[in-house]
């Protein structure tokens, strides 16, 4: 039986969310390149960089107007790829980024240092792009690639932005000083890591790893104190040969302090590894994405 299609409005509730976080984002957006990029001679990456590209080399093309025509092939890619919810609200958060771009053009921050002002850029944009990639869509552009290669490659959002921006500097760097080519790497890795963190914020998932002879205890107190299952595995210590029991569990970020204070009070000798995951697939503990 075939799969039924994700609803295209889950609630009111969460299309009136949807809708005030791709505003609140898209006027963060055009406060950092009207504000700070466009009058310090910056420029940022992906297709909004290449929208400030065309404008610097004819001026008379507004940037809303480059940045909208821009996104038709990419939207065409959503729509193939990713689904219909999240090509709908992609074109609201296009559009509100446009009409950002046209209207927000009020606010100024006249720094000194230029480091300073691509720092605050940096900051401004990943904020901006992060919280509408909290919602149900994006603001187009290289959000759609970013979001594409992490459903079908599980690339990272950030990786995929680099990779794009790395291509962008290369070509601004024709029409722009190496000063401003300089600064705009900064803008663009800064913005990338703020991305990140708003985007997968404190539900990154962790993989645990636990040896010890205690294995049991522990096992019972993950399960009753931080509701987490846990896997029991079979091992053998390469040097001693003795037969070790493994428990693996997948927690979120916030649980990390909680599982360590339980196995330091049990087993304070206990070997514990904890790493990063990409994604993690489960009704339960899964980060999948929402698009």
């Amino acid at each position: 039986m075939p799969n039924k299609p994700k609803p295209l409005f889950e609630s009111p509730q969460q299309v009136i969310s949807d809708i005030v976080l791709l505003c609140i984002g898209s006027s963060l957006c055009a406060t950092a390149v009207n504000g700070i990029l466009i009058p310090n001679n910056f420029v940022t990456g992906g297709v909004t960089g290449i929208a400030l590209i065309l404008h610097k080399i004819l001026p008379v093309l507004d940037v809303g107007m480059i940045y909208l025509l821009l996104n038709v092939p990419l939207f065409a890619l959503a729509w193939m790829t990713i689904g219909r919810r999240f090509f709908f609200y992609s074109i609201i958060g296009t559009m509100t980024l446009t009409f950002a771009l046209l209207f927000v053009n009020f606010i100024h921050f006249n720094l000194a240092d230029k480091m300073l002002n691509a720092l605050l850029a940096g900051l401004i944009l990943g904020g901006g792009a992060g919280l509408c990639l909290r919602t149900s869509g994006s603001q187009g552009g290289m959000d759609i690639l970013s979001v594409v290669m992490l459903k079908r490659f599980s690339i990272n959002i950030g990786n995929t932005i680099l990779t794009v921006n790395c291509i962008v500097l290369l070509i601004i760097s024709v029409y722009y000083s190496i000063e401003s080519v300089l600064y705009t790497m900064i803008v663009v890795y800064v913005t990338s890591k703020v991305l990140n963190i708003v985007v997968t914020g404190l539900s990154q998932r962790k993989s645990v790893f636990i040896i010890s002879p205690k294995w049991e205890e522990i096992a019972q107190e993950i399960l009753k104190d931080i509701r987490r299952g846990a896997t029991i595995i079979k091992g053998r210590g390469a040097y001693s040969r003795n037969e070790e029991h493994i428990l693996y569990a997948v927690i979120t970020f916030t649980e990390i302090g909680q599982l360590k204070r339980i196995v330091r009070s049990i087993d304070p000798g206990a070997f514990v590894v904890i790493s990063d995951t990409l994604e993690v697939m489960n009704y339960r503990i899964g980060n999948q994405p929402h698009w």
